[in-house]
């Protein structure tokens, strides 16, 4: 039991180290209360965190992050995607539509890019009050009507075919509009993606970009797993986990059958009262657990929202790393602790107890040595309690 607890406090302080070199990147958060993670190539110049071509600040009445490009202006910050290298952003005056009308929506100076490769042509139109504008091809724009006219949108190509029936009522405000993103929910809202710096890959191998020096614009990946699903530290956490009580267990076997080999060729035997009274007792090895029995415990993948069984317990054990979206976790059905399905499928290959409260769960088998008093060796597998 102490070796499992020594081997289990190795495997932490080794992903720790890691974690603190990994993250020794992380920037400054402008917004003190704010919830978002802020990394490169977000943050402040002089933390050499941040990127050229725009700047992240801070509303300390809202305490809101505030995204500016240098062509289109101040944007809210909802979301920062690391992996996917996205971000998502709203408009303070909830009409991105006006935006696109007047062109002002513009990325050029900015690393930022549209999500879609191909912008939409869009064909807004101004309607009397009294038309009827119902119909799956057209969006309302709130943020550009009254209670005298509605404006819709509509794409060009429908607008433009032989197919559609116009509506008498409606005029054109202006058509062919270049929308190059997608504005989600609301008339508000929308995302950007960024191609240089270029992290993703980095990101999802479970690193952290960030400048390589004082000087330049070069970038490196700091903390990037190993050629494999686990990082490094956490195989060898694991490997010294499941070794050191076996390695203990080998040398006890080792050491009483070193010393039973040399009172018989010395040829002292020992006396049954003496055996019993000096030898140990039965040595308990336990192994690790097949695949089937592995693979029968439930296994969870995260929704969008990242939303846990434990809220609290948003953290892996094993490798120390934060549940993100999308990863797939496994849970012991005996004490219900669920981890990283990769970093508990090393675990319990090679030990069947459990990283945390240390139960064995049901499947796991107890290897008994022969009692040094026997004649002859005998073995059993039973479920540990």
């Amino acid at each position: 039991m102490a070796a499992s607890t020594l081997s289990l406090l190795i495997l932490s302080v080794l992903v720790f180290l890691q974690k603190a070199h990994s993250n020794k990147t992380t920037c400054h958060n402008p917004c003190s209360r704010n919830k978002l993670e802020v990394r490169f190539p977000f943050g402040f110049d002089n933390n050499r965190c941040s990127y050229p071509g725009f700047n992240l600040s801070c509303n300390d009445l809202q305490n809101q992050m505030i995204l500016n490009l240098p062509n289109t202006g101040n944007f809210t910050v909802l979301n920062i995607n690391y992996r996917s290298q996205t971000v998502t952003i709203k408009d303070p005056q909830n009409c991105l539509p006006q935006k696109f009308m007047n062109s002002s929506f513009d990325l050029s100076e900015s690393p930022f890019i549209p999500e879609l490769h191909d912008p939409f042509l869009i064909t807004f139109l101004n309607c009397s009050s009294n038309s009827t504008t119902d119909g799956s091809e057209l969006r309302h724009i709130k943020c550009l009507s009254n209670e005298n006219f509605t404006v819709v949108a509509m794409l060009t190509f429908i607008y433009e075919s032989s197919s559609y029936r116009r509506v008498p009522s409606c005029t054109e405000l202006k058509t062919r509009v270049a929308v190059p993103v997608v504005w989600y929910r609301s008339d508000s809202v929308t995302r950007l993606k960024w191609n240089v710096p270029y992290c993703r890959s980095c990101e999802e191998d479970g690193g952290t970009c960030g400048f390589k020096g004082d000087t330049g614009m070069a970038i490196e990946c700091i903390g990037q797993r190993s050629n494999g699903p686990l990082p490094r530290s956490a195989k060898y956490g694991i490997i010294l986990g499941a070794g050191i009580p076996g390695l203990l267990c080998i040398v006890g076997i080792g050491s009483y059958l070193f010393g039973r080999l040399k009172e018989y060729i010395g040829g002292n035997q020992p006396t049954t009262e003496l055996s019993t009274s000096i030898s140990p007792g039965p040595s308990v090895l336990i192994t690790g657990l097949d695949a089937p029995t592995i693979e029968s415990y439930p296994k969870t993948q995260l929704g969008d929202s990242g939303r846990l069984p434990r809220p609290n317990d948003n953290t892996c054990p094993i490798c120390l790393s934060e549940y993100q979206p999308k990863d797939t976790l496994r849970t012991i059905p005996d004490c219900s602790h669920y981890f990283h399905a990769n970093c508990v499928d090393e675990w319990l290959k090679m030990n069947a107890t459990c990283p945390l409260c240390r139960k064995s769960p049901d499947g796991s088998s107890v290897m008994t040595p022969s009692s040094p008093l026997s004649t002859s060796s005998s073995s059993t597998s039973t479920p540990l309690p």
